[in-house]
């Protein structure tokens, strides 16, 4: 009796072992951000920086009111940091620029977006979200998010001191409203100074910050990408990766 459920125990530890094994893996939610000297962003991601950091990909995911995922385009990300800001390079493939609004601090997430959510101070429920289309308007707010129940504040001086460094650049055809295309890459440089008082400075060594990665595509359906899954909603903050900084 005793060698049959020895046998039995053995077999069924060896079943779960190969169940683990053929598991789809768990995606990793942490990503450690690379140090810098600082460069100029020309929306190509040409700077010879970006070698030192490793794309990573996000992938679509159910949006707000969506029964199932749209169609997916390839999409992956770099990330940096300096001692004065941190640095973002998005690749999208893409087919259509759907992108009409030309003024920044619009509703840049009507059309076609790629975004950065930024939680450093993870004792207060505050972070920055920043947006950009692939025509280089900008959007660039503090979140304050109680409860559920979030709303977003411009900064109320935004020039030399604080301001983003931005460029955008579009692959297999032009820059323009509504164009046939086969991709765009936007490039950022987000200073510290503009997540003041939320950051004081510079992050440390072996410091961790919360954030998120996220693109909106409108093409023949709507297509919400993102780095660490959510349930719809791009502001559950809470879902958010870890970034690690070196």
């Amino acid at each position: 009796m005793f060698q049959k459920l020895a046998i039995r125990f053995v077999l069924l530890a060896a079943a779960i072992v190969s169940a683990q094994s053929n598991a789809a893996p768990v995606p990793d939610s942490s990503l450690v951000v690379k140090k810098t000297t600082d460069f100029k962003v020309n929306g190509e991601g040409t700077a010879s920086n970006w070698a030192a950091a490793k794309w990573f990909d996000i992938t679509v995911q159910k949006g707000p009111r969506q029964a199932s995922a749209g169609k997916a385009f390839p999409t992956k990300v770099k990330i940096m940091y300096s001692d004065k800001g941190m640095y973002f390079l998005f690749d999208c493939t893409d087919q259509k620029l759907t992108s009409t609004i030309l003024e920044d601090f619009g509703a840049l997430f009507k059309e076609d977006v790629v975004e950065v959510f930024l939680w450093p101070d993870t004792s207060v429920p505050i972070y920055l979200e920043y947006e950009i289309s692939p025509l280089d308007y900008e959007l660039a707010i503090l979140v304050p998010n109680i409860k559920g129940r979030a709303q977003g504040w411009k900064p109320w001086h935004y020039d030399d001191r604080n301001k983003v460094q931005h460029a955008t650049s579009v692959q297999g055809g032009q820059k323009k409203s509504m164009a046939a295309v086969e991709g765009w890459k936007a490039e950022f440089f987000i200073p510290f100074n503009l997540m003041n008082p939320i950051v004081g400075g510079a992050p440390k060594s072996g410091e961790k910050w919360r954030g998120n990665f996220y693109r909106i595509d409108y093409d023949s359906e709507t297509a919400y990408y993102s780095w660490q899954k959510t349930a719809g909603s791009f502001h559950e903050f809470q879902k958010f990766g870890t970034l690690v900084f070196e």
